[in-house]
């Protein structure tokens, strides 16, 4: 059974028209009941304030704020409406370093363009059926980057979950 987003609403922050008019295009055709955009990270973030959507989809390239900019201020801004809104990060860049900078960002997924449709509807079906939890210290405020957990680890346990 395909998933129901008529409930849903997202807000897509790219800088490049035509892209985003093509996601715009892509999340009404699967049925997506509110669609918001902004062509920057900077009017983003002002349109996530007003709005508030269920999701963000961010370009990584932008100026004059960038879509690791934004996810950082929906998370630490105090003026923030939701700061665990989930964050999916699109860009062209794979390599590993990409990734583990935007996971020490706060996004909460990664996805890679060029992708399908099918890929959306995935993604955007992973972070509603399986939301994560937040962590809060001193120097991150964001999903908790552990994906799985390590059978061979056999270190301190240091999270009060873990106990």
């Amino acid at each position: 059974m395909p998933f129901d987003f008529r409930n849903l609403s997202v807000l897509v922050v790219e800088d490049t028209a035509p892209l985003r008019r093509m996601v715009e295009s892509i999340l009404d055709t699967m049925g997506v009941g509110t669609i918001y955009s902004a062509a920057d990270g900077q009017t983003g973030y002002e349109k996530f304030k007003r709005c508030n959507p269920d999701i963000v989809l961010a370009d990584w390239h932008m100026a004059p704020v960038n879509g690791i900019e934004l996810t950082r201020v929906i998370r630490n801004d105090q003026m923030s409406p939701n700061r665990m809104v989930p964050v999916i990060l699109v860009t062209g860049y794979s390599a590993i370093e990409r990734v583990s900078e935007a996971r020490d960002s706060g996004i909460t997924e990664f996805m890679v363009k060029p992708f399908s449709a099918n890929d959306l509807a995935k993604r955007l079906a992973y972070v509603i059926n399986r939301p994560r939890d937040f962590i809060d210290c001193s120097d991150y405020f964001g999903p908790d980057r552990r994906r799985k957990t390590d059978a061979g680890y056999n270190g301190p346990l240091r999270r009060e979950a873990d106990n």
